[in-house]
């Protein structure tokens, strides 16, 4: 075996020809796999057109035996500046796919910020509303501060971060001593 765990595949349209090419070769290694909401006439910017692709490539994988569980859509981030609907688009079909289908989301979140200024910013903001609509995956730069900040942040407000654990532990100094515990102390 070439993997350690579950192989991911990337990724599966909704095209099908590359439907019946790769959502076998996805059951037969027990993989998981990425499905993107385009097909045959392309990317959709109609919502209702994407999630029509998101579910077939969802209910397609179930007949091969893929669990839902091992299915994850890219709705598709568009560039903002390009497509001013791009970002709230995404995240209705984020919503829909987790509350209708049941599966996961992810997508490539600095293509919202392509060919604007500050796109760390922007692309941080992008993700805190994502998640808020349901995103659960995302490709991303970790090592930018306000991404970090960001995630860590949704992450709390979201429920995701049992007692705040991961926040607290990121925002203790040297010392072991949080901002906050710093702060009363001056008081």
């Amino acid at each position: 075996m070439a993997y350690d765990g579950k192989p991911l595949v990337n990724s599966v349209t909704g095209e099908e020809e590359r439907l019946e090419a790769v959502l076998p070769l996805v059951a037969t290694h027990g993989a998981a796999v990425i499905g993107i909401a385009n097909d045959e006439s392309g990317i959709s910017y109609d919502v209702d057109v994407r999630f029509d692709v998101a579910e077939k490539i969802v209910k397609r994988a179930e007949t091969f035996g893929i669990a839902r569980a091992d299915v994850i859509i890219d709705p598709l981030a568009m560039p903002v500046g390009a497509i001013e609907t791009s970002a709230t688009a995404l995240f209705e079909i984020v919503r829909r796919v987790s509350d209708e289908l049941g599966v996961n989301t992810v997508c490539g979140a600095s293509n919202i910020s392509f060919g604007l200024p500050n796109r760390s910013g922007l692309n941080a903001a992008f993700l805190a509303m994502a998640i808020g609509a349901g995103m659960t995956c995302a490709i991303t730069n970790p090592m930018e501060d306000s991404i970090r900040t960001t995630l860590l942040a949704a992450d709390v407000l979201m429920g995701h971060d049992e007692n705040c654990q991961a926040w607290v532990q990121t925002h203790r100094d040297a010392t072991g001593t949080s901002r906050r515990q710093r702060h009363r102390r001056r008081q």
